[in-house]
This record gives structure tokens, C-alpha cells and sequence, in this order.
């Protein structure tokens, strides 16, 4: 499945990649949100996939490793906490749940099998 192509990550990212580092970076992308999302994710994806995918892959790619802050010398840079490694962001989270009509809150989830009966009893006084 083609999340994004890897003319559109050079492009964002404004820099030189190799054909292997965009292939892990999709690869890696398109892992997580098979994670967030499993076989809802179509071929070829929803509409809004490819933004929430191109963030992700961005991401793997600045700061693979999630570091929150490094400093060299006199210079400290800090990342925000979103920004850290293959994980997705809450936003992205909710986002990819809503394009393939996933719930984006809390909710109640069975995980019953669909043949198990219900072995609730209520307690009352008698």
C-alpha cells in the first residue's frame, strides 16, 4: 500500500534521502497505523491518510530515536512532546480513527468472542 510517495517526503523534509531511508520511513509509518487502525486502512487510503502519514514519516526521520532535547556547546534545542519517534501523536491518533469511521473517544469495546453467551447474574434481596 502507498501511504505517500517518496518525492512528496523529500520535498516536506527539504532535504536529500535516500530510496531506503523514505522505504523504512514508510514502512515504519504504515506499521503504525496499521497498529492504530488494522485492516480498516484501504488500498489505496482514505482521504487525509497521506497528511497524518507524511507527519509520522517526517518524524521517524528528524528524530528517530524521540529525544526531547539535546545540547551541543552553547546550543540547546527541545523538541515538543508529540514529536518523538515512530509513536503516533493523540491528534494523529484521533485523526486516523476518524478517517476509517473509527470511534476517536472512549468507548466500549466487547472483545467477546460473538458465539460467547452472557454469564451476568444480578444479585438481589430476597
Amino acid at each position: 500500500m502507498a501511504l505517500f510517495e517518496a518525492s512528496e517526503l523529500r520535498t516536506l523534509l527539504k532535504r536529500p534521502l535516500t530510496d531506503d531511508e523514505c522505504a523504512l520511513a514508510h514502512d515504519l509509518t504504515e506499521d503504525a497505523l496499521y497498529g492504530e487502525v488494522g485492516k480498516r486502512l484501504t488500498d489505496p487510503p482514505q482521504r487525509g491518510v497521506k497528511s497524518v502519514a507524511l507527519a509520522v514519516a517526517c518524524r521517524i526521520l528528524t528524530n528517530p530515536s524521540g529525544v526531547r532535547s539535546e545540547q551541543a556547546g552553547g546550543m540547546l534545542v527541545s523538541y515538543a512532546d508529540s514529536e518523538t519517534g515512530v509513536m503516533l501523536s493523540e491528534d494523529e491518533r484521533k485523526r486516523i480513527r476518524r478517517i476509517v469511521g473509527m470511534s476517536s473517544g472512549a468507548s466500549s469495546l466487547d472483545i467477546a468472542p460473538t458465539d460467547a453467551t452472557s454469564c451476568v447474574t444480578v444479585w438481589r434481596a430476597t
